[in-house]
């Protein structure tokens, strides 16, 4: 059996070496927050980290992670919701389908780490994930948000919430 790190867990599974690794964390280790989107590492659904690098894991064969190497996945960015692009997601309402959202996430999240006060151009090379319903205006005000402490009326976006509503 190999062994991957995984959100902070060493988890056993057992596929052939060309699987990739979307495969082996959505149906062995059945944590089906990182999507299939494309399967050829265009659409960036599949987003993963690996030693906090974003990776499109619908091409990237397990095999090829050590066992000391960490991933993480959507579900292990923050248990509660509570990283920054996670707040800021949803104080902005930026899902529509939803579909593409783990991925943009983690693309974002890997984003700001590596540059806490990213320009609009560090944005347009870092976020090449394929959203179908078009929030890219919202990501790029997500993202933002996030990194300049997560307040949504700094994003400068109309977006009134009202209490009761479902919008």
């Amino acid at each position: 059996m190999a062994k991957l790190n995984i959100n902070g867990e060493v988890r056993e599974y057992e596929a052939e070496a060309d699987t990739p690794l979307l495969w082996v964390i959505r149906e062995q280790l059945e944590l089906t927050g990182t999507k299939y989107g494309c399967g050829m590492a265009q659409c960036g659904a599949c987003t993963v980290h690996i030693d906090g690098q974003p990776i499109r894991s619908c091409v990237y064969p397990a095999s090829a992670v050590t066992a000391t190497q960490k991933i993480t996945t959507i579900e292990g960015l923050s248990k509660d919701g509570s990283h920054p692009i996670q707040k800021a997601w949803a104080a902005l309402d930026v899902p529509q389908c939803g579909f593409c959202q783990s991925g943009m996430i983690m693309a974002a999240a890997a984003l700001i780490r590596d540059k806490p006060k990213c320009t609009d151009a560090d944005i347009d090379a870092a976020m090449t994930n394929i959203c179908r319903c078009g929030t890219y205006n919202r990501v790029r005000k997500a993202i933002h948000v996030a990194v300049r402490g997560g307040d949504p009326a700094s994003a400068g976006l109309a977006i009134q919430r009202i209490e009761g509503s479902k919008a």
